[in-house]
């Protein structure tokens, strides 16, 4: 017998399903890691049609509260974390505001020769000896970024000696070296994950992520990081807020990845 009777009328019947599936799936009727009835068990629910049923999963499916696996079924996936695009708050602090727990693990810490492509972004020579850090920034023990920083060694000697894990990386520059990040300039884009990128978040090869890279500048104008950082794009959700003026559009805040560093 179907749970919810569809009517015909300006309401498609598959836009029908979908929001009683939605709202069920609200009311933790089904709860993240469940799987769902088959196709023809939601049929039944309904009393509907197969293809009505698979363009309500569809919609489902592009919200990414659901995933369809060939072969295993279809599976309520955990709400994506939220990550505000123009956030002045750190990754710890935005976390926390969620109610998430938060935390950071230095991967890689090294000094190395600037290749063409950091070089040009720090305004340094080619070879220039760089400070490399690799952090993965979790939530609720689970990875969600990947971060790849490089900044010049000469204006921050001793930096590979503080515990990076615990300190914010913005924080130790405006401390200990009397640095300030005024502002930064990113651009995204999506991507596959590459092999090692995928390893060390998780994932496997392939999968979809973001990639933001950037440079952050100080109060002068110098350039101090260049960044590249992996984004999952399965289990997080940018978002911005803007203010229309006459018809347009204006940015609120500057451009940032997951909040301040």
């Amino acid at each position: 017998m179907a749970r919810y009777r569809l009517e015909s009328g300006p309401v498609p019947l598959h836009h029908q399903v979908y929001l009683d599936l939605r709202a069920a799936l609200a009311d933790q009727e089904w709860v993240p890691g469940d799987r769902l009835p088959t196709e023809r068990e939601f049929a039944a629910r309904y009393g509907c049609s197969l293809i009505t049923v698979r363009r309500a999963l569809s919609e489902l499916t592009r919200e990414r509260r659901i995933e369809r696996t060939p072969g295993r079924g279809t599976f309520v996936m955990r709400p994506p974390v939220e990550l505000d695009l123009d956030a002045t708050m750190s990754f710890t602090e935005e976390m926390q505001l969620r109610g998430l727990d938060p935390a950071t693990r230095v991967v890689l810490a090294r000094t190395s020769a600037a290749d063409a492509r950091v070089a040009a972004a720090l305004q340094l020579p080619v070879g220039a000896e760089t400070v490399n850090l690799q952090r993965l920034r979790l939530a609720d023990g689970e990875p969600l970024i990947l971060e790849d920083v490089h900044l010049p060694a000469a204006r921050f000697p001793g930096l590979l000696e503080t515990d990076l894990e615990r300190e914010s990386l913005y924080d130790v520059l405006a401390t200990r070296f009397a640095t300030r990040i005024a502002h930064a300039r990113e651009s995204l884009e999506p991507i596959a994950l590459p092999a090692g990128q995928a390893r060390l978040l998780a994932q496997e090869t392939g999968r979809p992520a973001l990639l933001i890279e950037g440079i952050a500048y100080d109060e002068r104008g110098e350039p101090v990081e260049y960044s590249r950082s992996f984004v999952r794009g399965d289990r997080t959700r940018y978002f911005m807020e803007r203010t229309v003026v006459r018809g347009g559009s204006v940015r609120v805040g500057a451009l940032a990845a997951a909040g301040a560093r």
